[in-house]
């Protein structure tokens, strides 16, 4: 089978998505597929929608394969760039939804513009691979297209790690050791998680922030800002973005890892901590309830609620007997989570299902209606 793969920017951003699509296009290669990676230029939202009108883009898109890929993060260009490739060649297309921005937190009118604009990019392709059965909802919601939820694993590490060794560094003595993993932008609640940790006795804990900081600066610099209002510098750490080795090293010495996001479509941290046996502090919003039981392999908190915050890693940090019990568990879950051959085995017959139909259709034409779905016309 030939695929082509279309993402915004390099393919090797390490970021939950682009790790996705990543270990995607590996399966697919190892299994004997040809997959072309098309990356297009990033764009704010209003430049992205014009490059619908983009005669160089549309030639970058139109490869010659049996299926395209496309990551819907980069919906704003390729919305308009989709309608004009229909004209040119009869190819089918499948969107890979990690999550979608009218899902987030945002003004009424961004958010009417969001919809609007991932309704129309969802119904003019073929179909949806979604990472979560939270994310295959909102999806089903906005257009009526074949769907397959295919969560991401979290064997990017794979630690050897046994109940024992949960055990005894949860019994260590001193404070909570917190670990936020992920992009320091909004949607992420690193604000929430720090107000929330001011809360608590010094005693209690530490935080160590492992991401990027240049998605967005401006973010970055109110978090730190946050900080020594709130007179915590002492606990709290930036390390910036960490290679695989130094980043193993951080989990492995962690006990939980918190990220309250206000949105996720699954949020893959969260099970690449369990895989250390680290209960998953997450909210209710979104994908982490896919992976995170409240209670037992985590806490999934209201988004937005300091509060909380402070009553759940009060509450591991005092309770160090609760803490191995939903550490173990976590671990347990990681241990029987769909690994990535298996993810790329069920992503592959669900396109498979998409290049059959074209062969099939050959010496007929596809029109598609408003709804999204195909109307099948013999010449």
């Amino acid at each position: 089978m030939n695929v082509g793969l279309v993402c915004y920017g390099d393919l090797d951003t390490n970021t939950g998505g682009f790790r996705y699509d990543r270990q995607l296009v590996e399966g697919l290669r190892e299994r004997g597929d040809h997959v072309e990676v098309i990356e297009l230029p990033w764009r704010d939202y209003a430049r992205g929608l014009l490059d619908g009108l983009s005669g160089r883009l549309l030639d970058r898109i139109d490869v010659p394969v049996d299926v395209i890929i496309q990551d819907e993060l980069a919906h704003p260009s390729l919305v308009g760039l989709n309608a004009r490739l229909r004209a040119r060649r009869d190819v089918p297309i499948v969107a890979i939804v990690h999550h979608l921005r009218c899902s987030e937190a945002h003004s009424r009118p961004a958010k009417g513009l969001y919809r609007a604009v991932e309704r129309r990019y969802l119904a003019g392709v073929d179909g949806a691979i979604c990472n979560s059965e939270v994310t295959r909802a909102t999806v089903e919601d906005l257009a009526t297209t074949e769907t397959v939820v295919a969560p991401p694993a979290g064997d990017r590490f794979d630690p050897t790690i046994d109940s024992a060794t949960i055990d005894a560094r949860a019994r260590e003595s001193g404070p909570l050791r917190v670990v936020f993993l992920g992009s320091l932008v909004p949607r992420k609640g690193l604000d929430t998680l720090i107000e929330g940790l001011s809360r608590l006795p010094d005693e209690h804990w530490r935080l160590r922030v492992v991401g990027s900081p240049d998605a967005n600066p401006g973010y970055v610099s109110s978090v730190r800002r946050l900080v020594a209002r709130l007179g915590v510098d002492d606990r709290v750490t930036f390390v910036g973005k960490l290679p695989d080795g130094a980043l193993r090293d951080a989990l492995g010495e962690s006990h939980v890892l918190a990220m309250p996001s206000t949105h996720e479509g699954f949020g893959i941290a969260y099970l690449e901590g369990m895989s250390f046996g680290l209960p998953a502090l997450a909210t209710t919003a979104g994908g982490a309830r896919s992976v995170v039981t409240h209670g037992e392999t985590g806490f999934l908190l209201r988004p937005g609620d300091p509060g909380a915050v402070a009553r759940a890693v009060r509450t591991l940090a005092d309770d160090r007997e609760r803490l191995t019990q939903m550490g173990t568990a976590a671990r347990d879950c990681y241990e029987t989570w769909p690994t990535w051959d298996e993810t790329t085995d069920r992503v592959r017959t669900f396109l498979d299902g998409f290049v059959a139909d074209g062969t099939e259709l050959k010496g007929q034409s596809q029109r598609r209606n408003p709804a999204g779905t195909v109307d099948r016309v013999e010449h």
